[in-house]
């Protein structure tokens, strides 16, 4: 698919319609039945189309999705809505009122922008991608607040704006760019351009070594449902050098409080699995500090305290037993609790946790379930055992 324009017509608009839903398997029957009364390539499109919108409901919902327009690149990497929504909510608390979206892709950050009551400079290079997000604004009742432009960001002039947000390209032809230099355009140009604007806000990699972070910015990391999403570096109305955790839903934020790493203690009664945005933003410390925790080892971020606190930063889980890694004796273990459903978890193992539960449980499954964890403690391979805590898991004050 290299032009949107035929879909946008009402004779692909209708057909859009028509195969809304389409299941895999019945698209040969479809497409055989269409194509007797429209060309064969708007009917291929037009099933294209609507594969993209059923995978885009995971990031869109069904509503936006099925009204919006894609390309295979930019389901795959825009913008989950809940956290361009949260982005968008925190610049609109900076007094934004206009945004330079550069690198819009097919439109999701600005949709929110706009949602949010902010004016949009979308731009984009590439001209399917540009097409899409412009169908996208109008298909939304957007397009009054939404400009896209086809053009090389390099080349904006983004001064009259109250706020650039840089989503540079991070995949290549060989997969994920991981060094912020070979982004596209780079970090260094992002940031040159957002330390000329009022506020910015460039999203990044997850997994951004935290010494690549700027001086100037402030460092969040966003999870979404447990999984963690992405970075964003905030420059102006923001604290140079804060990292910050949040999570959603909610949003709830932990700050960094500058705290040096806990220490190493014996495994409690509980042990607490941070978050993964408080793993990436270096946070476990404060962690441990609100459940009175330290470390099971130096290197591995899971901690374990005697008691029982509530925090939205960490799953809590009740131990009931630990072992020296041995595959048998988590067998005996099992089948003596009558345990048939198990969940493994893994952190500082190389043991995949199919390959575990595969060899661990019993053939003659119990009614309970279990959760173990693979993983060091004090630099010994160990296997935790246990089951969530309910009275801590979601709870706490954000």
């Amino acid at each position: 698919m290299n032009d949107l324009a035929p879909l946008l017509t009402p004779e692909g608009r209708a057909l859009l319609d028509d195969v809304r839903g389409t299941a895999p398997a019945d698209e040969l029957a479809v497409a055989t039945r269409l194509r007797r009364e429209h060309p064969a390539e708007l009917v291929s499109a037009a099933l294209g189309q609507a594969r993209l919108r059923q995978r885009a409901v995971a990031k869109f919902g069904a509503e936006d999705a099925e009204r919006m327009f894609f390309t295979p690149n930019g389901v795959e990497q825009s913008t989950r809505a809940s956290v361009a929504a949260y982005r968008a909510l925190r610049l609109k608390a900076m007094g934004v009122t206009s945004v330079a979206d550069l690198c819009c892709g097919i439109g999701g950050d600005a949709i929110a922008l706009a949602r949010a009551g902010i004016r949009v400079l979308a731009v984009d290079r590439d001209p399917l991608t540009a097409a899409a997000a412009r169908a996208n604004a109008d298909a939304l009742g957007l397009a009054g607040l939404i400009e896209v432009r086809e053009a090389d960001v390099t080349e904006v002039d983004t001064a009259s704006y109250d706020a650039v947000f840089v989503d540079p390209a991070r995949r290549g032809g060989r997969g994920r760019i991981f060094d912020p230099e070979a982004y596209s355009p780079p970090l260094s140009w992002a940031v040159r351009t957002a330390l000329r604007a009022p506020h910015a806000a460039l999203k990044v990699a997850p997994g951004i070594p935290h010494e690549a972070v700027p001086a100037q910015a402030e460092a969040e990391w966003i999870s979404d449902g447990g999984d963690v999403k992405e970075a964003v570096l905030w420059f102006g109305g923001t604290a140079p050098g804060a990292v910050r955790a949040t999570l959603l839903p909610g949003p709830r934020t932990l700050l960094g409080r500058g705290l040096p790493d806990p220490g190493v203690r014996p495994v409690g009664r509980y042990l607490y699995e941070p978050d993964g945005a408080v793993v990436r933003a270096h946070l476990v410390a404060e962690v441990a500090q609100e459940v009175e925790g330290g470390l099971v080892d130096s290197t591995i971020a899971y901690v374990t305290s005697d008691a029982l606190h509530p925090t939205p930063y960490a799953t809590a889980y009740e131990i009931t037993d630990q072992l020296p890694f041995n595959v048998k004796k988590l067998k005996a273990l099992l089948r003596e609790r009558g345990v048939g459903i198990l969940t493994v978890k893994k952190r500082g193992s190389a043991v995949e946790p199919e390959e575990l539960r595969r060899k661990a449980l019993p053939k003659q499954h119990g009614p309970h379930s279990a959760t173990v964890f693979l993983t060091r403690v004090a630099g010994a391979p160990t296997m935790l055992i246990g089951a969530p805590a309910r009275a801590v898991t979601g709870a706490g004050p954000s």
